[in-house]
């Protein structure tokens, strides 16, 4: 089997790592228990009917796996699977082009599933459906439509906005599932496996402090895993220590409760409204980033976390951002309370 993958990483050292700590197989990809569970019986039963698998989307934050999973899938179904990005799929003829190299039960991933435009999310339904796809020809009255016969595929989409794909199309995914945050106990282990199949030296006491700050997200581990390792190498004996964990997370500008740069100026500028709600433009130019990346990006952590809540006027920040981030000054009392528990 073949694979082609693309990864949001930009450096080559990065994405020749990368490929090396994706799991090939199920049985190494911790983490996501239920999923997996679910995804071995679908596969199971695909290959007793010879059939090829049924269309999935995976949904979630960036960096949890979705990208792994479809590799793992293609892997285990003993197919190959080819791989490209909703923004990279600009008109039906890039479409055709894909599905047409198809061979039977193969499987195509597409990132950014959601970033497709309507046009070409047409044209998909039938691919998906009825394994075909008509391709309209010339325009005006000479225009004709070609229908083309495709092998049986299966489609694996990626998204971390669920909520922007259209009904009918969410409606033609068999399988839908949605990745959470890992534990820490999780990461610690993926930390741990993630550091031997580099080669690099790490105790435990290291591991957990990367896996208690990578905010839920294994590509966290992994990419601290490699600054760390150079830090270790200049700054020490080569080990990651938990000292050195700490003290190399610190120069990252990522604090103990796994909160970067970034996720603190987010709970500032809320902390400055004392209270009063504000909308997500608002908050994009308090902190210069755009509305997509903190959509995607930070805000679902600080929800998850208990930091942030979102109110029909805007986000706002909760009790437990003030007791850990705030100036001392009580939030109002209409917002006492927010996730107390979380």
């Amino acid at each position: 089997m073949t694979e082609t993958i693309l990864t949001r990483e930009g450096q080559p050292e990065d994405l020749a790592l990368d490929q090396t700590l994706r799991p090939k197989r199920f049985d190494d990809f911790i983490g996501q228990d239920r999923i997996k569970e679910n995804l071995r019986i679908y596969i199971q039963a695909a290959k007793k009917r010879q059939e090829p698998l049924d269309h999935l989307l995976f949904s979630g934050p960036p960096g949890l796996g979705k990208t792994t999973l479809a590799s793992i899938i293609a892997h285990e179904m003993g197919v190959e699977i080819k791989a490209t990005s909703g923004p990279a799929i600009e008109k039906a003829g890039d479409l055709a082009g894909l599905l047409t190299k198809l061979q039977e039960k193969d499987v195509l991933f597409i990132d950014e599933i959601h970033r497709i435009s309507a046009t070409v999310e047409e044209y998909l339904y039938s691919a998906m459906e009825d394994y075909v796809i008509d391709i309209i020809l010339d325009q005006g009255p000479s225009a004709r439509s070609v229908r083309i016969p495709l092998q049986r595929f299966t489609l694996v989409g990626s998204t971390t906005r669920e909520g922007l794909l259209s009904a009918p199309f969410r409606s033609r995914f068999g399988v839908v599932e949605r990745l959470d945050f890992y534990p820490w106990e999780d990461l610690f282990e993926i930390a741990r496996n993630s550091a031997r199949a580099l080669g690099i030296r790490m105790d435990d006491a290291g591991a957990e402090v990367i896996a208690k700050r990578s905010r839920g997200t294994p590509r966290l581990v992994n990419r601290f895993l490699r600054r760390l390792r150079d830090m270790a190498e200049v700054l020490g004996d080569g080990v990651i220590t938990e000292k050195v964990a700490r003290e190399g997370l610190d120069r990252l500008g990522v604090d103990p409760r796994g909160l970067g740069e970034m996720d603190r100026r987010l709970l500032e500028a809320l902390l400055r409204h004392r209270g009063q709600p504000v909308g997500l433009k608002t908050l994009a130019v308090v902190v210069g980033e755009e509305e997509s990346t903190i959509e995607d990006v930070y805000e679902p952590f600080l929800i998850q976390a208990g930091y942030v809540a979102k109110t029909p006027r805007g986000r706002v920040p909760t009790e437990k951002a003030l007791e850990d981030y705030g100036d001392g000054q009580p939030l109002p009392p209409g917002q006492r309370g927010l996730f107390k528990d979380g």
